[in-house]
C-alpha cells in the first residue's frame, strides 16, 4: 500500500470519528437538557403550592388580628360610652348640687339679716334698760357695775374661796399626773435590756503549735505584743484559746484585730507584730467613724461637724457603771425628744444635747477638767450651735439651767441611768482605779507609754531610751510605787516594771 493511500486513510478514519463523537455528545447534551426542564418545572409547581399555603395562612392570620382589633375597638368604645353616661350624670348631680347650695346660701343670708336686725334691737332696749334703772338709782351703768361686783363678791367670798382652793388642787393634781404620763411614756418606750461589759476576749486558735509562736523565742513575741497594745496575755492549759485582758476596751479590740491577723498571716515577730498593731488601730479608727454617723442617724440629730461625730463614736469603747455611754446618749436623745414634744420645747436642741452630753468623757484621760467642762470646750471649738451647748453643760447641775431643753436633758440622763440594771457601781469603780494607777505613771517625765494589766495588779511602765538611762529607771519605779501607796487605795500588792528598750532598725535592699 503506497503512502498516500495510507494517509487518505487515515484522514477518513479521523473524519469518521469525529462525526462520531460529536454526534454521541449531542445525544447526551439532549438527554441532560430534558431532565434539567422537567426538574424546573417540577420545582415551580412546588413553589406556587407552597406561596398559595403561604397566602392562605397569611389570609387566616389578618381575618383573626383583624376581629382582634374589631373586638379590641368594640370593648374600648363600649368603656367610653359607659364613662360619658357616668361623666353626664355627675355633671347633672353637681349641677342640682349646685342648685342647693345656692338656694342654702340665700336662706343663710336671710336669717344672717334677720338675726342683725333682732340683735340691734336687743342692744338698743338693752340700753334703755340701763339708761332707766340708772337713773331710778342715781347711779352711772359703770358704777352699777361696779356696785354689783362688789356685792355679790361679799355675799360668796367663802364659795369663792373654796372654788379657787379646789381649782388649785386639782390643777396641781392634774398637773402631777400629766408629768408621772410623760415619764411613764418615756420609760416604757426607751426600757432596753443592758448587756455587761466584759474586759476579757477569748481568741480561738487554729491548732496548740500557734501558742508557741505567738509566745516566741524566751517570750520575745508576747512582750512585744503586750508593749504594742497595752493588753495582758493570757495564756493556760486551756486548748485551743488564748485571752486578752484589758480595762481600755479600744486597746483590747485593737489587740483582738491585730492578734487575728497574726494568726492568719502566720509570720508572728516583733516587726510584724507593730505593722499588724497599726493596721488594727487604723480599722478601729474606721469602726469608730462609723459608730459616730450611725448614733447621729439613730438620734436624728442633724448637721453635727465630722469631728464631733468622730469623737462620739469613741464613746462606743467606753462605759459608765457598766453602762455603755454611746447607746446611753441614743436612750438619752430619744427621752428627750419624747418630753420636748409634750412640753412643746425644741426638740431637735433636746436630742443633740443629749446626744453629746458625755462627749468629754471620751478624752477625759488625756485632758484634764471634768467631763462636762471638756465636752464645752470640744462643742465651742468646733463651732456646735451655744442651744446645744446650754442644753448639755447643766446635765450634772455645774452650770445653770438656762433653757427648757438643759432641764429636759438632766431629767432623761436621771431617766437613762436610774432604771433597774442600766448601771453597775463595781465595774466604774474597778475601772476608774486601773485609770488611775495610768494617770499617776504618766505624770512623771520621760515616759513614752504605760499599761495597767494583770487586773490593776501589774503596771508596765515604756520610757524613752534617749531621756532616762538605767540607773534613773530604777528610781523611776520607785517614785511611782511611793506615789501609788500614797493616793490610792488597793487591795494587795501592785507591781511597778519601767522597761528601757533601743531598737536599731536598717534596711537591706
Amino acid at each position: 500500500m503506497s503512502p498516500l493511500l495510507t494517509v487518505l486513510l487515515t484522514l477518513v478514519g479521523v473524519a469518521l470519528g469525529g462525526a462520531l463523537g460529536y454526534y454521541l455528545r449531542y445525544v447526551v447534551s439532549a438527554g441532560k437538557k430534558g431532565s434539567m426542564e422537567l426538574e424546573i418545572k417540577q420545582m415551580m409547581l412546588e413553589a406556587k403550592e407552597k406561596a398559595q399555603k403561604i397566602e392562605e395562612e397569611a389570609e387566616k392570620k389578618i381575618e383573626k388580628k383583624q376581629a382582634e382589633i374589631e373586638k379590641d375597638v368594640k370593648e374600648k368604645s363600649d368603656f367610653i360610652k359607659k364613662a360619658e353616661s357616668r361623666i353626664l350624670d355627675r355633671e347633672a348631680f353637681l349641677d342640682k348640687r349646685q342648685q342647693d347650695l345656692d338656694t342654702e346660701v340665700d336662706e343663710v343670708k336671710t336669717k344672717i339679716e334677720e338675726v342683725r336686725d333682732v340683735k340691734e334691737k336687743a342692744d338698743k332696749l338693752l340700753e334703755e334698760q340701763e339708761g332707766a334703772l340708772a337713773k331710778v338709782a342715781g347711779l352711772s351703768v359703770d358704777d352699777a357695775k361696779e356696785e354689783l361686783f362688789k356685792r355679790i363678791e361679799k355675799d360668796y367670798q367663802e364659795d369663792l374661796m373654796v372654788r379657787i382652793q379646789k381649782l388649785e388642787q386639782f390643777g396641781a393634781e392634774k398637773l402631777e399626773r400629766k408629768a408621772q404620763g410623760i415619764l411613764t411614756t418615756a420609760i416604757h418606750r426607751l426600757g432596753n435590756a443592758v448587756t455587761t461589759e466584759v474586759i476579757t476576749t477569748s481568741i480561738a486558735l487554729p491548732s496548740e503549735e500557734i501558742k508557741g509562736k505567738i509566745i516566741g523565742k524566751e517570750g520575745r513575741n508576747i512582750r512585744a505584743f503586750e508593749r504594742a497594745t497595752g493588753v495582758d496575755v493570757l495564756i493556760d492549759e486551756t486548748p485551743g484559746l488564748i485571752t486578752l485582758s484589758c480595762f481600755d476596751p479600744v486597746r483590747r479590740q485593737i489587740a483582738r484585730v491585730a492578734l487575728e491577723n497574726l494568726i492568719i498571716d502566720g509570720r508572728i515577730q516583733p516587726a510584724k507584730i507593730d505593722e499588724s498593731v497599726q493596721k488594727a488601730t487604723d480599722e478601729i479608727n474606721r469602726i469608730i467613724k462609723e459608730k459616730g454617723e450611725q448614733a447621729a442617724y439613730e438620734a436624728g440629730v442633724l448637721n453635727l461637724d465630722p469631728r464631733v461625730l468622730m469623737i462620739v463614736g469613741r464613746l462606743h469603747f467606753r462605759t459608765s457603771y457598766g453602762q455603755n455611754v454611746l447607746q446611753h446618749s441614743i436612750e438619752m436623745a430619744h427621752i428627750s425628744a419624747l418630753l420636748a414634744e409634750e412640753l412643746g420645747a425644741d426638740v431637735q436642741i433636746a436630742r443633740a444635747g443629749a446626744l453629746v452630753h458625755d462627749i468629754g468623757k471620751a478624752v477625759d484621760h488625756d485632758v484634764q477638767g471634768t467631763h462636762v467642762e471638756i465636752g464645752r470646750r470640744i462643742l465651742q471649738k468646733f463651732g456646735v450651735d451655744e442651744r446645744i451647748i446650754q442644753a448639755m453643760q447643766a446635765h450634772h447641775e455645774e452650770y445653770p439651767y438656762e433653757t427648757p431643753e438643759s432641764i429636759i436633758v438632766q431629767v432623761a440622763d436621771a431617766i437613762s441611768g436610774g432604771r433597774p440594771g442600766a448601771r453597775r457601781d463595781s465595774v466604774e469603780n474597778y475601772l476608774k482605779r486601773l485609770q488611775e494607777l495610768e494617770d499617776i505613771a504618766n505624770s512623771f517625765e520621760g515616759i513614752e507609754k504605760s499599761y495597767a494589766i494583770s487586773a490593776g495588779r501589774d503596771v508596765r511602765v515604756f520610757v524613752r531610751p534617749d531621756e532616762v538611762d538605767d540607773l534613773q529607771a530604777r528610781e523611776l519605779a520607785r517614785n511611782i510605787a511611793l506615789r501609788i501607796e500614797q493616793e490610792l487605795k488597793y487591795p494587795g500588792e501592785i507591781k511597778v516594771a519601767v522597761i528601757r528598750e533601743s531598737r536599731a532598725i536598717e534596711i537591706a535592699r
